[in-house]
């Protein structure tokens, strides 16, 4: 493994759902416990996962659409509280890290790297999600859409979330699976990484990571990598 010195005071942020958690199947499982209650027919799994990083109120106007609901937008309003309801009750039934992302943090953490979670998802849900996984503590701050002045892929997510945990956005990687962590990423100047098992309908490696992980046993080296071609300040 690379020297790991340089990784002392940078800030490594990640993105969530499809990032660092496995999350689609409890999500899109909250989403057609509303739709059969609803009568309508359940989203198929591999109609709803490329788009998890839509976010829940795009999914379920999905599942709404696809079972030829009236009004789509209109009726995913409405039922949308009934989905925060039940997703808070089941956040974690089946949602698990991916592989290799708890050695990971611990590497990264242990050598000093503030780590914060830069997610559009609300920042309740994620530490809610992140507790019961038991990785919460491995977090600096937890950062989502509600606590920022406007969500990824503005770069005002990042930089905020960034210095949430007083780190120094000159020496932040970001983390992620889609084109929203792209755009915040390039937008904030950042370097960036993204993993291609995530929840993305366009392929990780056309939105044009610095680095393309296919797992998590990579991504202590691709931090140090990046980091080390930051220019000195």
């Amino acid at each position: 493994m690379a020297d790991l010195t340089i990784l002392k005071g940078a800030t490594i942020a990640f993105d969530l759902d499809g990032t660092l958690v496995e999350s689609a199947p409890d999500l899109i499982g909250a989403v057609n416990a509303v739709l059969v209650a609803e009568n309508y027919r359940p989203l198929a799994y591999e109609e709803g996962r490329p788009f998890v990083s839509r976010g829940a109120r795009w999914l379920l106007q999905r599942g709404l659409e696809l079972a030829g609901a009236q009004d789509p937008p209109a009726r995913g309003a409405a039922l949308f509280g009934n989905f925060i309801s039940y997703y808070s009750a089941h956040i974690a039934d089946e949602s698990r890290p991916f592989p290799g992302v708890i050695e990971a943090l611990d590497i990264l953490k242990g050598a000093g790297a503030r780590l914060v979670v830069c997610t559009n998802k609300p920042t309740e849900l994620s530490r809610s999600l992140l507790h019961k996984l038991g990785i919460a503590e491995l977090f600096d701050g937890i950062v989502g859409i509600d606590a920022v002045t406007a969500p990824k892929p503005d770069p005002a997510h990042l930089i905020e979330a960034v210095q949430a945990v007083n780190g120094d956005l000159s020496r932040t990687v970001m983390v992620g699976d889609a084109d929203t962590d792209a755009g915040a990423a390039r937008s904030a100047g950042t370097p960036l990484i993204l993993v291609d098992f995530g929840y993305s309908d366009v392929p990780a490696a056309e939105l044009a990571p610095d680095i393309l992980l296919h797992h998590y046993d990579k991504l202590v080296d691709a931090c140090v990598a990046l980091l080390a071609e930051i220019p000195p300040g």
